[in-house]
């Protein structure tokens, strides 16, 4: 596994960097089906210390965890129990679902945008209705199941997950409610 661990204003030593790789580690080699790369980041937040980890599964899958702390060390290890726990959850739904995939997630490519949020002078209506756009990127569509989805949406606790479906083909959508369980929208 390859590991990238930096710091935003914050100088990471060797001993940390030790530390990160022995135990992120462990927690891979519990639960992990051959993760391919982590990348770790520390940085502050007023007083207290910010790690924020991503590791990619070799099926596709990415599972992310943050966590705050008064001590870096401390910050990681809350990180890594946050990691452990997400992947425990995850082995579990595999284990349950009785599906191993046997080809890695397929990814495709489309075209993201990054829109301004343009309001009229005294905040009414804009006068164009053309939104202007601040920035351009590639975003990627993982071809998943929807129970894949859910799963995939939960690892990087994110409200919301597009993705193709591997049934049909179609773009579908699942997301998180405000009520607290899980929305699907599989147009036809």
């Amino acid at each position: 596994m390859r590991y990238q661990i930096s710091g935003k204003q914050i100088d990471v030593g060797d001993a940390l960097q030790s530390h990160v790789k022995s135990e992120l580690g462990e927690v891979m080699e519990k639960y992990s089906q051959r993760p391919t790369d982590a990348l770790v980041v520390f940085s502050r937040d007023a007083h207290a210390y910010v790690c924020e980890a991503t590791v990619h599964l070799s099926s596709g899958l990415t599972a992310q965890a943050k966590a705050h702390a008064n001590e870096i060390y401390a910050a990681f290890d809350a990180c890594a129990e946050k990691m452990d726990k997400q992947l425990r959850r995850y082995k579990r739904r595999l284990k349950d679902h009785h599906r191993t995939r046997a080809e890695p997630v397929a990814f495709a490519e489309a075209p993201s945008y990054i829109l301004a949020a343009d309001k009229g002078a005294n905040g009414d209506e804009p006068e164009s209705l053309q939104p202007i756009i601040i920035a351009e990127m590639e975003a990627r569509i993982p071809s998943l199941s929807a129970g894949e989805a859910v799963m995939q949406m939960e690892l990087t606790s994110s409200n919301v997950l597009v993705f193709r479906n591997e049934r049909h083909g179609g773009l579908n959508v699942v997301y998180r409610r405000d009520d607290g369980n899980i929305g699907w929208v599989d147009p036809e």
